[in-house]
Order: structure tokens, then sequence, then C-alpha cells
């Protein structure tokens, strides 16, 4: 199984539950022909941005239902110095009082949805984590010890995101089966749904919920058209479980993976880990096993030209 830890990935913004730090352990599960990544839930879309590092997809959809999100993608991919230059000024403006600055910032975002103010409050807030009121309006407060990604820093990270990025990718902002239905037997579905623990109703960590059920009905139907698809769902934080385990009727491999201490954890000053879980649809173990499969053909084949050369 390859590995990925070569490369240092740029990151345009923080984002509570971006699976940055983690890419390298769901990567080694793509297969070698996708031509599709799709993103339903992409959020900072860190697996993306990885694979494109790696040259490991043809081209990508992101999408997220959080449209403003989704408008500071497009800033990035088409328009990243410009982007960069409203970050800047910003940044700048800002010092006099960060504090103030700041809620001026939030409340002309809530009022026009601004992608360079979007920027500016996800760099600000704390461990990146977005919070929403029962309304949808942006409520989060920022980490006033901090004044946010340097502006050189930040232009840095969006003109390499948007040169992996641009030439490959198609922004959307949809439900997600509307995308995640459209893959091909060659694409792969990438799924970060937020935890069952916070989507049972209206979270204000999210922009919106996703019920258990729901997405146990749609894995159904992705599973009928036996698309290939990756999910990071339920998992445990310490001793905290993060809802029920998907169901063995679906037919997943369940894997963990080990993703250190969590943001959560952070924030409230203790070392809980987080062990996340990792499913793989029958579709996606097949094609692995499939090139397996030919791996170790052609390594007997060349033992064989050896033995008889």
């Amino acid at each position: 199984m390859n590995k990925y830890t070569a490369l240092s990935i740029p990151h345009p913004f923080p984002y509570q539950g971006s699976k940055r730090n983690i890419a390298k352990y769901i990567l080694p599960y793509f297969p070698s022909d996708v031509a599709c990544l799709i993103e339903p839930f992409c959020g900072a879309s860190a697996i993306s941005v990885a694979a494109c590092a790696y040259g490991l997809v043809e081209s990508i959809v992101l999408n997220d239902l959080n449209k403003p999100l989704m408008d500071l993608w497009v800033e990035i991919i088409e328009r990243p110095n410009n982007l960069a230059n409203k970050y800047e000024e910003l940044w700048f403006e800002q010092q006099i009082d960060r504090k103030e600055f700041f809620f001026k910032i939030r409340e002309q975002f809530n009022k026009t949805h601004q992608p360079n103010h979007l920027l500016y409050l996800l760099a600000r807030i704390v461990k990146g984590a977005v919070r929403y009121s029962s309304n949808g309006t942006f409520n989060q407060s920022a980490d006033n010890r901090r004044s946010g990604m340097k502006p050189n820093t930040m232009r840095k990270n969006i003109v390499n995101v948007s040169r992996l990025l641009a030439p490959k990718t198609t922004i959307q902002s949809v439900d997600f089966m509307e995308v995640a239905i459209k893959a091909k037997t060659q694409d792969l579905v990438y799924m970060d749904p937020p935890y069952q623990g916070t989507s049972f109703t209206r979270d204000h960590r999210y922009f919106n919920g996703l019920t258990y059920e729901a997405f146990v009905e749609a894995l159904s139907a992705l599973n009928k058209k036996e698309v290939s698809y990756i999910i990071s769902y339920d998992g445990i934080t310490g001793n905290k479980a993060h809802g029920k385990l998907l169901p063995k009727f679906l037919s997943l491999q369940h894997l963990y993976i080990h993703a250190g201490r969590s943001s959560q954890a952070t924030l409230l000053g203790n070392n809980d880990e987080t062990i996340e879980s990792l499913y793989l649809s029958s579709a996606l173990i097949e094609r692995l096993e499939s090139e397996k499969s030919k791996i170790i053909y052609t390594a007997e084949e060349k033992q064989l030209e050896m033995v008889f050369a």
C-alpha cells in the first residue's frame, strides 16, 4: 500500500473536522484509476487537495450545501490573487481593534455573504470551529489571542491550492445525493458528513444536519448503483462514542484511524484522542482487490521471465 507523507499539502483555511491531518491514511484506499473524485460534503476539501497533490485523480467535484462556503471555493480556485489581496486588506485593517473588527466583519458577512469576509472569519475563529445560529447566521466568536493566518502565508496557500484544483474542479452547492448518485464506474465518492451525535437535529456546528436514517437510505441507493465510496463517519473521542455504527446490511468494510488529539479536546484543555471510523463500499473493495490481483499476477510473470531467461 502506498504511503503519502512526502509532500507538504497547502490548505487555505482551518476548518473543524477537516481531514487534512489524516489524509495520508485515507489516500491509500484510492484505486489507481480514479476518473473523478466527488466530495458531497467538501468543507475544507482536504482529501481532494491531497489527492490532486499526489496525482491520484483526473477531475474533482466539490459540493456542500453551505453556499457561502462554495462561493469562497470559487474565489480560491478562479481568482486566488484577488481573494488574497482582499484578505490582506482585512488583516491589516483589524490591527487597531481585532475583537471589534471581527464582530464588524461577521455582521457584514451575515448580510452580504462576501467570500473574503468568510475567509477572514475562518482564519480568526477558535480552531476553525464554525458555528451557526438556528436561523443559519454565522455566530462563532474570534480567538482574540491571534490575528489569523498571515497574509503572505494565506496567499501562498490559496495560490498553491488554486494551481492544484483549477484545471480539474467543478463547484456545486446542492443536496449531497444529487452529486453522489451521478458517480460512474471509475469515479470515487468521499463522504465526510457531520458526526451522528451532532446531526439528529439542526446543530449549531453545521450549516445543515443529516439524520442517520436518511444517510443509511442514501448509502443503500449508492450500493444499488455499485458506486465506489469511502466514508468518514462515526468515531470515538476518549470514552465518548459519536453515534452508532453503520448497519451490516450495507456490506461495508469498517476500518479505524487514529486521528490524534481532537480539536474539541484542545478547546477544553484535555488530551482525549479521536479514533475515526472509515468505511469502504463493496464496489470499492472489489476494485482494490482486482488491482491487487493484477499486481501479484504481474510479479509472478516477471519471476517466470527471470527463471527462463
